[in-house]
């Protein structure tokens, strides 16, 4: 791994350990900023624009980066094993990620290369 993408959590000694123990470049993924407030002076006109500065949106807002992690949590989650955490080792646990993740990516292979399964099967049929 090169990149990690974390949360706001991350921010202070938890971002830092990552770059010097793990060596690796750490994104913190989190909300935009708005403006906390504006001067105003006595006879100034507000005008909409700048109302609609302080506008928050509504609704669900998407986070780029954000939906990885849990993507990959519910994959996982989705096999029986991994669904509690059975393992009395974090190795063993580590291992069975691991396994999970091999177990996606060459059913997702197999998928992709199955047209060109069945043409050599056709071909080579005995």
């Amino acid at each position: 791994m090169e990149k990690v993408w974390v949360d706001n959590g991350y921010t202070g000694t938890g971002r830092t350990w990552i770059k010097e123990h793990m060596g690796w470049e750490v994104e913190v993924v989190s909300h935009p900023r708005r403006p906390r407030g504006m001067w105003v002076w006595p006879g100034m006109e507000i005008t909409p624009e700048m109302l609609a500065v302080f506008e928050r949106p509504r609704g669900f807002r998407h986070l780029p980066r954000r939906w990885v992690v849990e993507r990959t949590l519910a994959w996982i989650g989705r096999y029986r094993r991994m669904s509690k955490d059975y393992e009395y080792l974090t190795s063993s646990s580590e291992a069975m990620v691991y396994l999970t993740m091999l177990r996606l990516m060459l059913t997702r292979l197999a998928k992709q290369n199955a047209k060109q399964f069945v043409k050599y099967k056709q071909t080579h049929a005995a």
